[in-house]
């Protein structure tokens, strides 16, 4: 087109004259016209590492946490799950896939990016295309192995000849070597992703902050341990640092030290997460950064020191409502039972709180039974175990069900019984804990009443009632004594006592009164116990 139009203009000026035809007005006029404008297109700003998922290597749409702390598209970790394939990352490790939780912070921070860089929001892929993807993930890893073996034999036949006329001697190398090939890492455009609750290129900095992070990234072993030192001595008392250091950046490169193999490293970095972690602002973020399974493993086979810092970190995070379902998802429950039983006194201690707020969450709660903690809490308190903590937490797993047949089970109301009617040494705040569990169990339906009456709940309530000093520990044993002597007319029916004592299906009914455990079920704080 353009051609045709530069030989009309050639044409139309050879008519006019020819003053108006000489050579180089006629390329001065090509050139005009063969020239367009510039491009104003304006450059597209690639978005930050942590919103890309490593499978698809696509903005993710429905972001999720796994297991081991990273970050994917819900589709791709489906079509993994459903094609029984684990990827290796690019760093070397292997994700998770056992629990699956929506990683909201970071759906939210990817959102704004979009709002702010005028991208186009972006949709869930088709469960299709992953699996595609997925596919050929895994046909290039067998392609991988093949490769690997076929390089391991032409070595073998390169460096001893002789070896060229014995096939299953190659073979059997081979074999060994696709055996220890571990699976192939993803080439998507990022190498890895933990959850982040915003971008680090986002958000504010400091050169204080940037100095830490350059320290805690070094190679160098005293460089670490000593920026490490400096975080957790500054981070104890300063409320401003506690804030303006908790970046995604810091908390990625704390989150590796808490895994580290240097007793050291491993104890300041705990306890830099729980001096970042009482800031209430701090506490989601932490979570979703992916630090709780670092900070879990830390709890199950740390030092002592790395243990009691570990405790208190999760007590720490547990007290956010936010995080309370995800701590229990990450699998912290056995391992804080575990710590309770045998760990030192201040690991117990915190991993007390923690359990106790962490049941305050019906899904933990039912995971608690389901472990077998309800035995083991139980005989703690039968073996005089820290009571009183225990028996707060026992009064969160009554609320429900489950719990309160399991107490019934193992002789619960024998023993709150024997505590009440115990000497003078018991305390006071003892007596109402037990008084506030027999309320809770008092709703198991018949089989609590049966157990109740061959336990002489009523005499020790009578007891009870007036040495315990708060009004919410007297109303709750006048319920449960007048739930007791009360309705007599219903006594009166024939009931076989001894084959309800015998049964466990008393003790399922009334499951409506979830939440009547007032004292127990509303957030308290740790001074309360």
């Amino acid at each position: 087109m353009e051609i045709q139009q530069t030989l009309k203009l050639m044409v139309h000026h050879h008519n006019r004259g020819k003053e108006n035809n000489t050579p180089k007005l006629k390329w001065r006029k090509i050139f005009t016209l063969q020239r367009s404008p510039p491009s104003s297109k304006p450059i597209q700003t690639p978005p930050p590492e942590e919103f890309i998922c490593p499978i698809s290597g696509n903005l993710m749409a429905d972001p999720v946490i796994v297991s081991s702390g990273h970050s994917f598209e819900r589709a791709s970790v489906q079509s993994c799950k459903d094609l029984n394939f684990t990827p290796q990352l690019s760093d070397g490790t292997t994700p998770d896939f056992s629990t699956v939780i929506p990683n909201l912070a970071l759906k939210s921070a990817i959102s704004k990016w979009c709002h702010a860089s005028s991208t186009l929001l972006p949709q869930p892929p088709h469960r299709s295309l992953t699996d595609n993807l997925v596919r050929t993930l895994i046909f290039s890893s067998s392609s991988r192995k093949n490769n690997a073996n076929e390089l391991v034999g032409e070595r073998m036949l390169t460096a001893n000849p002789s070896c060229s006329s014995s096939s299953s001697s190659v073979e059997s190398i081979a074999t060994s070597a696709s055996s220890s090939t571990p699976p192939a890492q993803l080439t998507a455009k990022p190498s890895f992703c933990y959850s982040s609750p915003s971008s680090s290129e986002l958000e504010p900095t400091t050169p204080e902050a940037e100095e830490f992070i350059s320290k805690l990234r070094s190679n160098q072993v005293f460089l670490i341990e000593e920026s490490l030192q400096n975080l957790r001595k500054l981070t104890r008392t300063n409320e401003d640092s506690r804030i303006t250091l908790c970046t995604q950046r810091m908390l990625s490169s704390l989150r590796g030290l808490v895994a580290s193999k240097y007793k050291m490293v491993q104890v300041n970095a705990v306890a830099c997460v729980v001096n970042l972690s009482l800031e209430k602002t701090n506490k989601v973020r932490i979570v979703r950064s992916g630090l709780v399974p670092p900070l879990i493993e830390a709890l199950r086979v740390g030092s002592s020191e790395a243990q009691e810092h570990a405790s208190g970190a999760l007590f720490s995070l547990a007290l956010e409502d936010d995080n309370k379902t995800a701590i229990g998802v990450l699998g912290a429950l056995p391992p804080l039972i575990h710590a309770l039983r045998v760990g030192t006194e201040r690991t117990r201690h915190d991993s007390a709180l923690a359990l106790y707020h962490l049941s305050m969450v019906q899904s933990n709660r039912t995971k608690l039974v389901k472990i077998g903690s309800v035995p083991v809490l139980v005989g703690m308190v039968k073996s005089g175990q820290m009571t009183g903590r225990v028996l707060m937490i026992l009064g969160n797993l009554g609320c429900g069900p489950d719990g309160r047949a399991a107490m019934l089970d193992v002789g619960m109301v024998e023993c709150l019984v024997g505590l009440l009617a115990g000497s003078e040494s018991v305390h006071g705040s003892i007596k109402e804990s037990c008084v506030a569990v027999l309320y809770v169990l008092s709703h198991g339906g018949l089989r609590f009443k049966a157990l109740a009456k061959a336990a002489g709940v009523v005499e020790a309530l009578e007891k009870a009632e007036k040495e315990v000093g708060s009004q919410r520990a007297k109303e709750k044993a006048r319920r449960v004594f007048e739930m007791m002597k009360g309705k007599e007319e219903e006594e009166e029916e024939d009931v076989d006592w001894e084959e309800l004592l015998d049964s466990g299906l008393g003790s399922r009914s009334h499951n409506q009164h979830d939440g009547e455990f007032g004292g127990l079920n509303g957030t308290t704080s740790s001074s309360e116990f």
